[in-house]
């Protein structure tokens, strides 16, 4: 244990975000360097308990007491090497990831849990300054040829897991630029793209092949790849997102997220002068209360809008753990983003009617009205507060309420893999689809979820095809087809 009093001598804490004036006027990280005496004190508080139930919070089994108690100690080789035998992408979680490991600390359970995403991503950038992340060549090759069908985080954790085994891995990318969301759905002020930029370059040291505007389904054909390849990965993602069918939907200024945030991403590649779907100067709200909807909440800050509301069809979260909740579940409770902290105005409670749109087919306004939830004898239904009627003006909305299935039906269609009744990919417990050597793995697969759950199951995938085509395996696999946790 790294200091046996640590958890009471010190207080958790964590980096400072920059002033919201000063962020919101460029797109860098939000946060401010954290020393590493501050550091020192929130590993201390870690305290090595008999159970670390932190292990059952993070779906990577991540060795969380021990890369402590090696910050504490400054032995940052160490901590790395702690850290990478369970993620292969500690700055990726550091940052995105809502830590369900922090919701299961013991600590947590009396006091304010230990920091662990900070320490996680503190050990990477470490270790990053100090040349400890370098390529891990395979001492021999397979001779075994395997495809993966998309660059996210669960593609990318099993390229590099599949690579280090001898296999010759080549990555097929639609888009012009390797990462899938990492790239083009997360704002640069999340996660700046040098961030990802680093680590695929690592990747292609290792021997993985990265090919990028290469649809396949349609550039290339699945029998193509099912005749070139001895196994096949399926990390598509989980694209199809969830509409809002009501009257005034084909107004002019309505758009899905996933329609708005990339622009901004180009516009950072340099790509673009000027986003054609901009919030300057722009009413605007926001439908959907999750991750998504911040984003475009710090994007529309940025973009220079008039005014932005975030509004969501549930009801607003309580701020303590609630009794549904108990530790060292996942606790649904109110939480403010750095996106939140820069303004706007969120509202709970509310359903939409109707979009309201000029003469010229320009959108102006959402009807919509308070609701209630009722428990029923199937469970909980939405009701309308009579009277409760009311407008909002805007010029643009943006539709962040989650996604439905995966996308690609050409691509599946091609491949004759099965899909359940949640619209995504189905597979058995060895993580192989309907069709022989063809598996999936990631949002494609279990449905929309975290970052933390797409690397751990692009690492047991990578397991799965590496015991089908040798037999046997070393690779670890944190977790079964037929576990699972809940999404967030």
């Amino acid at each position: 244990m790294a200091d046996p009093r640590g958890f009471i001598k010190f207080q958790r804490s964590g980096p400072k975000r920059r002033p919201p004036e000063l962020r919101i006027a460029d797109w860098k990280e939000v946060y401010l360097p954290f020393s590493d005496s501050e550091l020192n004190d929130q590993a201390a508080r870690c305290m090595d308990c008999g159970i670390p139930f932190c292990h059952q919070g993070c779906p990577l089994g991540n060795i969380i007491p021990e890369w402590n108690d090696l910050t504490y100690r400054k032995e940052w080789r160490e901590a790395i090497n702690r850290l990478h035998a369970t993620n292969n992408f500690p700055e990726f979680t550091g940052r995105l990831c809502p830590a369900p490991c922090e919701t299961a600390c013991v600590v947590g359970i009396s006091n304010e849990p230990v920091a662990i995403k900070l320490v996680e991503r503190e050990i990477i950038e470490h270790a990053f300054a100090l040349d400890l992340v370098t390529p891990i060549i395979p001492k021999s090759q397979t001779g075994k040829r395997i495809a993966i069908i998309g660059s996210g985080p669960s593609g990318l954790a099993a390229a590099q897991q599949l690579t280090r085994a001898g296999h010759e891995v080549t990555v097929f990318e639609k888009a012009d630029r390797l990462g899938g969301l990492l790239r083009y759905g997360i704002p640069e002020f999340k996660m700046e793209k040098a961030i990802l930029d680093r680590r695929l370059n690592q990747m292609r040291e290792e021997g993985t092949h990265f090919l990028t505007n290469i649809e396949v389904g349609r550039d290339i054909s699945g029998p193509d790849l099912e005749a070139n390849f001895d196994a096949i990965l399926l990390t598509i993602g989980s694209e199809i997102p969830r509409d809002l069918n009501v009257s005034g939907r084909n107004l002019k200024g309505i758009y899905q997220a996933m329609d708005y945030l990339p622009w901004a991403n180009r516009l950072q590649e340099g790509d673009i002068d000027e986003s054609p779907v901009s919030a300057k100067g722009k009413k605007v709200v926001i439908i959907g209360g999750g991750d998504t909807g911040a984003d475009c909440l710090g994007t529309a800050h940025r973009q220079g809008a008039a005014s932005v509301m975030q509004i969501e069809i549930m009801p607003r979260p309580p701020i303590e753990r609630p009794q549904a909740n108990p530790w060292p579940t996942y606790p649904m409770t109110y939480r403010v983003s750095s996106a939140h902290e820069e303004g706007g105005v969120r509202d709970y409670a509310i359903n939409t009617e109707e979009f309201l749109g000029d003469e010229n087919a320009n959108l102006k306004g959402i009807s919509a009205h308070k609701i209630e939830m009722v428990r029923t004898e199937r469970g909980f239904s939405f009701e309308k507060i009579e009277g409760s009627e009311f407008i909002i003006d805007c010029d643009l909305v943006f539709l962040a309420m989650g996604f439905v299935g995966a996308a690609s039906k050409t691509l599946l269609n091609q491949f004759g893999v099965e899909i359940n009744e949640r619209g995504s990919i189905a597979t058995d417990q060895n993580w192989m689809t309907s069709k022989e050597k063809i598996f999936a793995a990631g949002d494609a697969r279990r449905g929309q979820s975290l970052i933390v759950w797409a690397i751990a199951e692009g690492r047991s995938s990578a397991s799965a095809i590496d015991t089908y085509l040798m037999g046997t395996t070393d690779l670890p696999s944190p977790i079964e087809t037929k576990s699972f946790s809940m999404t967030i």
